[in-house]
C-alpha cells in the first residue's frame, strides 16, 4: 500500500469493459509521481488516501475480473505527512 493525494478526475470517452462504471482519479506521491486509480471510495481532490497495487488492486475494488492495477482502498481522515 501506498499514501497519495488525489489531484483531480479522469475522464475517458471509451473504457474496455468492467471499467464503464468506475471513477478514475489522479493521484500524487508524496514524492510528485503521478498515478491514476480506480476510486471506489468517492475520494475528492485534495483528500489523501492509501492504495492498494498490483493484483491486490482488482480485489480492493471489490471485483478481481476489473482490469486495474492500482486501486483506493480508503480515505485517510488524519496524517501529517513528513517534512
Amino acid at each position: 500500500m501506498e499514501i497519495m493525494q488525489v489531484t483531480g478526475s479522469l475522464v475517458c470517452t471509451f473504457r474496455v469493459a468492467g471499467l464503464e462504471h468506475w471513477n478514475l482519479r489522479v493521484l500524487r506521491s508524496p514524492k510528485g509521481k503521478f498515478s491514476v486509480a480506480v476510486d471506489p471510495v468517492g475520494a475528492r481532490v485534495g483528500n489523501w488516501v492509501f492504495t492498494a497495487s498490483g493484483s491486490a488492486a482488482r480485489f480492493a475494488c471489490g471485483n478481481p475480473e476489473v482490469q486495474t492495477d492500482l486501486t483506493i482502498g480508503g480515505i485517510i481522515d488524519f496524517w501529517e505527512p513528513d517534512g
